[in-house]
């Protein structure tokens, strides 16, 4: 495609057999500067800014726009949409972030459901949604709304809608909003077949859609109801997936196909979502829609969620991941986090995300304008810091103070060295006559704020065993000044390395430099001069109220690419105490702060580790913590993931028993990937991102990975045996005595 000036919306830009912004350019030996492929293209019908093309990953010929995505890159600022009225609340960015969740009663119980939804309004839920599956469900649905209206509840009610157009048209005559599915609503259910159209035999599937969707937009219009287009990535249609992957791109597609509609016929009450389990796909399907819709010219609200993202800390931390990497840049205006817990419990972490998510906007939390050049904003490219090296000479092996697939550092006190066996376990070694040796899911380096007195011999010498195994010990200048303890690295600041208070250690002793991100350059051009660096830990205190962590994040890593340092980056994080002095930070708290702000930037593939302090706080919290954010982010895979569904009306079991059931059995299997799905609206897809597969197929019957129907009571003990026919078992390790 040659350069030049050419139509940006959808439907025209074309290459091929494919439709869409996808562009391609010539493949060519590509330059440094991926702006060496880069084109330009302009939206003729909206009016938009000039819009860039960028290579979508390295030496591909894909391009895709790199026009923005949100307000600004360097602060948050919400991104200005129009207001959605869902009943009686508003909905949009002159409005405060709404939370909401669904019920998991089935909806023919009129009486359960109509308490689920009270106790989900007195948590302080904005909005309820309710799966509405057929006739009979759509007829309860009057009945629950005219048992809360005389309950004096008046929490507006979502219908949740697939396969079923006919059902979305009677309920939409009681309840506020309706979510369509555009991968099921009108087309049929995917059975993943490789589909090949013409453009005519394309636009007549687009011509069936309007007419299936037609009579819902209008009937929504005349009783003044919302909408959600919410794609989802595991429901994709054939038809989508065919013409343009499984993918976030065929996800935008796929909603962009019923909004045009709903433009058509001149309606604009609705809200668009991209939901999928794997926060990283889920990120990028946003940041596309969002994309285009600033070159249409569009500002439709955006509910966020990260779909079957599980129960416990598992389920807040990529919701975290996924919603918060959002909200730091201004997107999003209402939240769901789906939990395999009860509906009531997904209120709180809503509620937390949503008061950080208000906060960094309102503040405009941020730094300086900055140029960005390398961050790849719509797929997944890794910048992989320079692992240590060993130097001539030494006789201590450092390659092991980080890992490759993302390094966890965690914090050790002087008592803890009092305790050495004890302080191994803690830092997950597998211990052999009292020595430890490192594992899969082992600590890699642990920083000591202070150092034990050099006389302090057992304290040292377990110091010592961990050094022998390839574990860096990080603690400041001052200490290794003082109380110097072999092998360790030294951890400085600008100052002292622009002071060169750092020389007065031994020639060669390895750094590790802390950083804001928000410096001047010139303060920054000292870390060219140093040679011994070997990571440099980004830490942006919790006081600093108006400076953004993942803004001057990006601004660091825009310096370090610029000039060409490939230092490796772990995204430290000091939590304060609670509300009360000496008192730990609420777990959902550090969870959450912990994935939206470094999560925010391991999506982006801008980080190779974290560090966690958090006052009071459990030592074996925070390393699960850590090494769940890193799997979070699909870096460093360490336990068995799990894309669990939350439930609904839909659900075919009691899933939190039987998730519980299979994770007693499997959650020894680091690298083994298991969903574990109600229904079968999203099964098929979402598990196309695990290695096996658990679902409800029919009452009493569980659909397996391979599609067997089994009987339910037998159906654990037959995943387990499908999971040693493909030779991915492992016995559980015993229990030490």
């Amino acid at each position: 495609m040659a350069a030049g000036t050419v139509q940006t919306s959808l439907p025209t830009l074309k290459t091929g057999a494919n439709h869409g912004w996808i562009a391609c350019a010539p493949t060519s030996k590509r330059n440094r500067s991926w702006r060496s492929n880069a084109q330009r293209i302009v939206n003729s019908s909206s009016g938009s800014d000039t819009v860039e093309l960028q290579p979508s990953s390295e030496r591909s010929p894909l391009l895709v726009p790199r026009q923005k995505y949100c307000e600004t890159i360097h602060q948050t600022v919400r991104r200005k949409t129009r207001t959605v009225m869902v009943g009686n609340v508003a909905l949009g960015s002159d409005y405060p972030i709404r939370i909401q969740t669904m019920t998991t009663s089935d909806t023919k119980d009129v009486k359960a459901t109509v308490e689920e939804v009270m106790r989900i309004a007195d948590k302080g839920a904005d909005f309820v949604r309710i799966t509405v599956q057929g006739k009979k469900e759509a007829d309860a649905c009057f009945e629950i709304k005219n048992a809360l209206v005389q309950r004096n509840y008046d929490i507006p009610l979502v219908a949740d809608i697939h396969f079923a157009p006919s059902v979305a048209l009677r309920v939409a005559e009681c309840f506020e909003k309706i979510r369509v599915n555009p991968g099921n609503f009108a087309d049929r259910r995917a059975q993943f077949e490789n589909l090949e159209y013409t453009e005519e035999d394309y636009q007549k599937e687009l011509e069936h859609i309007e007419e299936v969707f037609t009579p819902l937009v209008e009937k929504c219009k005349k009783y003044g109801r919302a909408m959600r287009i919410g794609t989802n990535h595991g429901s994709l249609s054939d038809r989508i997936m065919s013409y343009y992957g499984d993918s976030p791109r065929g996800m935008v597609e796929s909603a962009f196909e019923f909004a045009r509609i709903c433009r058509k016929l001149d309606y604009h009450n609705f809200v668009f979502s991209m939901k999928a389990s794997n926060p990283v796909i889920m990120v990028q399907a946003y940041r596309l829609l969002v994309a285009e819709m600033y070159v249409q010219g569009w500002d439709y609200p955006l509910h966020l969620g990260v779909t079957e993202a599980g129960e416990g800390e598992d389920g807040r931390m990529k919701s975290s991941i996924g919603i918060g990497t959002l909200l730091q840049d201004g997107l999003g205006d209402t939240i769901r986090v789906s939990l395999t817990e009860p509906p009531e419990e997904e209120i709180d972490p809503c509620r937390r995300l949503a008061n950080l998510g208000m906060q960094a906007a309102n503040l405009r939390k941020g730094v300086g304008p900055f140029e960005e050049k390398s961050r790849h904003y719509f797929d997944f490219q890794r910048r992989s810091g320079q692992l240590p090296m060993q130097k001539e000479g030494e006789e201590v092996d450092y390659r092991g103070v980080l890992h490759r697939d993302g390094s966890v550092l965690m914090s050790v006190s002087l008592n803890q060295l009092k305790t050495p066996e004890i302080l191994y376990k803690s830092l997950a070694t597998k211990l052999v006559v009292g020595m430890p040796f490192k594992d899969l899911a082992t600590v890699d380096s642990i920083l000591l704020w202070e150092l034990p007195p050099v006389e302090d011999v057992n304290a040292r010498l377990a110091l010592k065993r961990l050094i022998d195994i390839s574990m860096g010990v990080l603690t400041p200048l001052s200490e290794q000044l003082t109380k110097p303890l072999p092998y360790a690295i030294s951890l400085v600041n600008l100052k002292e390395l622009t002071t060169g208070a750092y020389k007065l250690l031994p020639e060669g002793s390895r750094l590790a430099v802390t950083v804001r991100g928000d410096e001047t350059y010139e303060e920054l051009e000292i870390l060219k001069n140093v040679k011994d660096i070997t990571l440099l830990l980004h830490n942006v205190p919790y006081t600093e109220e108006k400076i953004g962590r993942v803004h001057a994040a990006r601004r660091l890593f825009e310096y370090l690419a610029d000039a060409q340092l490939d230092f490796p980056v772990i995204h430290h994080i000091q939590f304060p105490e609670g509300i009360q002095r000496h008192e730990s930070l609420a777990p959902d708290d550090l969870v959450i702060g912990a994935g939206s702000n470094a999560g925010a930037l391991l999506v982006d593939g801008l980080g190779d580790g974290l560090l966690l302090e958090s006052p009071g706080q459990d030592f074996d919290f925070l390393r699960n913590t850590s090494f769940n954010l890193l799997q979070g982010c699909r870096m460093r895979n360490t336990k068995t993931e799990y894309v669990s569904c939350p439930s609904c009306g839909r659900t075919l079991f009691d899933l939190q028993e039987i998730s519980a059931q299979i994770r007693e059995r499997t959650s020894h299997l680091p690298g083994v990937s298991i969903a574990i799905m109600g229904c079968i609206v999203n099964g098929p897809g979402e598990m196309a991102d695990a290695d096996f597969g658990y679902v409800g197929g029919a009452p009493g019957k569980i659909d397996l990975y391979v599609g067997k129907g089994i009987a339910m009571d037998q159906a654990t003990d037959a995943l387990i045996q499908l999971i040693k026919e493909h030779d991915r078992w492992v016995d559980p390790p015993k229990e030490e005595e």
